[in-house]
């Protein structure tokens, strides 16, 4: 299994022929703060995309570095085949950008901004902008400042969804919504997927990255850990094991996260099978269940053991 810091992560080296994000050793860092180091990645068109990790892992960095918003420090990147750097306006185009928090002229109505947006775009996005607003909820007459932050969460989202873009990068989009609001914002992504649109989704939020994207790369320390299809990243070699009985742990090697429970315990397991069913076996056990574990656990193992690239 290659490392990411010697192959794209996702993706052959080579062409970037149907890539609508490759990155090649992007690095952008901040004197002692941290920030992306020699961060690889292919994020092919049409894919919904997943980056996850906990703040401060580099997600916000590598999203305005792509963007141009921000200046690599070495590396090189392409949008839809176009550099980072010398083509950012015209990827800017193509593109529909929501970041973590959005900030708005104060006195201006939602409408006012909804407009000024897609003036700037050059595009006439009305009738794109009220389907988005019926759907979000979203009162068009209020202005920003009586907005709560959900709210203003909407007018970001509608935003940057109207001029119906290529790529949508979503930084965090879901802060702020209720979960009705989610639901339905996450409808609108998959029906914009279907259509060919590529989303790149920034979260914490492991469950987002779960039930949505079908490839993901987690992010630790500016650099990309791990990236695969979320099917494959869940086929791990760690088993969630739940045994009711008395036991003696000490004896098991191969346990992390080990939690105690009403009469068990509860814990992950990479060990030998057989070897645990012997130990066991030597035990009174009234219960025992093991499964795959789910996204968090994989995250969790990524992040506390390292993990390995791939």
């Amino acid at each position: 299994m290659n490392t990411v810091r010697n192959n794209p992560a996702g993706g052959p080296a080579g062409s970037s022929a149907g890539d609508a994000i490759r990155t090649k050793n992007l690095t952008r860092s901040y004197g002692k703060a941290r920030g992306i180091i020699d961060l690889n990645l292919c994020v092919k068109e049409g894919e919904f995309f997943g980056f996850i990790g906990p703040n401060g892992a580099g997600k916000s960095t590598t999203i305005r570095t792509l963007l141009g918003l921000i200046r690599p420090d070495s590396g090189s990147g392409e949008i839809f085949g176009k550099d980072i750097v010398k083509e950012k306006k015209a990827i800017l185009k193509e593109v529909g950008y929501l970041p973590s928090e959005a900030v708005f002229y104060q006195g201006m109505r939602v409408r006012e901004i909804l407009k000024l947006s897609a003036d700037l775009r050059k595009k006439d996005c009305s009738q794109r902008a009220r389907q988005l607003c019926e759907r979000l909820q979203l009162d068009v007459s209020r202005k920003v400042e009586e907005l709560s932050f959900g709210n203003r969460k909407k007018v970001g989202i509608v935003c940057a969804l109207q001029h119906d873009p290529r790529l949508l990068v979503l930084d965090e989009p879901t802060s702020g919504l209720d979960p009705l609001m989610q639901r339905e914002f996450f409808n609108i992504l998959k029906e914009r997927n279907r259509e060919g649109v590529t989303i790149f989704l920034s979260s914490h939020i492991l469950s987002e990255i779960q039930q949505n994207c079908t490839r993901t790369a987690i992010v630790r320390e500016g650099q990309i850990t791990a990236c695969d299809s979320v099917e494959a990243l869940m086929k791990t070699s760690a088993k969630r094991v739940v045994v009711h009985g008395g036991i003696r742990t000490e004896m098991i090697p191969g346990i992390r996260d080990l939690q105690q429970m009403d009469h068990g315990w509860s814990f992950l397991y990479t060990g030998d099978m057989n070897e645990l069913i012997r130990v066991l076996s030597q035990c009174h056990i009234t219960d025992l269940s093991v499964s795959e574990p789910d996204l968090e656990e994989i995250f969790m193992h990524y992040y506390q053991d390292g993990g390995e690239a791939r």
